[in-house]
């Protein structure tokens, strides 16, 4: 996006928030409904957004809805403030968000929206946590037709997902899925939490704030309410396990940047060929940077 350009209010009328209070509305009442059924896929008819499918737009509807004067947005994509995508969608806010701040630290958000990540930095009941999903169904990886998968949420029914687990196990020896972790909410329903790792997954049980999923094209919206219950699936035998980032010797990896050892790393490949590993979340990072010079200092 031209970082000089400007929407024409005066001549196209546009509404805060660039989308039309009827669209608004019906958002509010799908995210409505959706709290009140968690995990449940809310349908909704997805708006027409300036920007193609797949960049976000579901989660840009949820965040322009339910945005006002007075509140603060963080954008990350995959952690990072600075990404193309998220200083797009920020600047696309900015610009028809009259009033709402923007800011890259976590704990001075009110409303955070994510592709591919949940911060590090534990959410409060005063925040609110959209999430971008390419794909909201769980079960389209083994039952193609969505009038089967309804009657299939319906009943709970999600023996072919755990077969697929199991198959996983027996081929491989471990559950392969690395993002998109199938995860039951509140007891029934089970839903693809978008594209976080699995490093994530366990951030959405018990979370304080109100965590929000929105998928444009597919039109679809879901939730996980504060305080409920998401449970990765799993065998007895075999246990959800996370990222762990140990090296040969069984060691945890640190940021190369900042030095944490309790954050998801990326893998970065050096122009030698050679590994080195920095912490995902821009905004953490900076934050244990910032800690570690002031202990340095205060020692000094």
């Amino acid at each position: 996006m031209n970082p000089g350009y400007e929407l024409p209010l005066d001549e196209a009328a546009y509404s805060f928030g660039f989308l039309d209070e009827y669209a608004k509305r019906e958002v509010r009442r799908a995210i409505l409904k959706a709290v009140s059924i968690p995990g449940y896929q809310t349908p909704y008819a997805s708006r027409e957004m300036p920007m193609g499918r797949g960049f976000g737009t579901g989660g840009l509807q949820l965040t322009l809805s339910l945005i006002g004067p007075g509140d603060t947005l963080k954008v990350i994509d995959q952690g990072s403030d600075d990404s193309v995508n998220a200083v797009n969608l920020r600047h696309f806010v900015e610009l028809t968000c009259p009033g709402v701040d923007t800011a890259e630290r976590t704990a001075e958000a009110t409303l955070i929206q994510s592709r591919h990540r949940i911060p590090e930095a534990p959410l409060t009941e005063e925040q609110l946590l959209v999430l971008q999903v390419p794909y909201p169904d769980p079960l389209v990886v083994v039952e193609p037709s969505e009038g089967k998968r309804k009657i299939m949420h319906g009943e709970g029914d999600y023996s072919r997902l755990l077969t697929k687990l199991y198959e996983d196990i027996v081929q491989f020896d471990e559950i392969t899925i690395s993002h998109r972790y199938p995860t039951r909410i509140n007891g029934h329903y089970v839903i693809d939490p978008s594209p976080i790792p699995r490093y994530d997954v366990p951030r959405l049980h018990q979370s304080r704030a109100l965590i929000l999923f929105g998928a444009g094209r597919e039109k679809r919206i879901y939730a996980v309410p504060p305080y409920t219950v998401a449970e990765p699936l799993a065998f007895e035998d075999v246990p959800f396990r996370t990222e762990d980032f140990r090296e040969e010797h069984g060691n945890r990896r640190a940021c190369a940047r900042c030095g944490a050892k309790d954050s998801f790393l990326d893998e970065i490949i050096l122009d030698g060929g050679e590994k080195t590993y920095q912490c995902s979340d821009s905004d953490y990072c900076n934050q244990q940077l910032a800690m570690r010079s002031a202990a340095v200092e205060a020692s000094a």
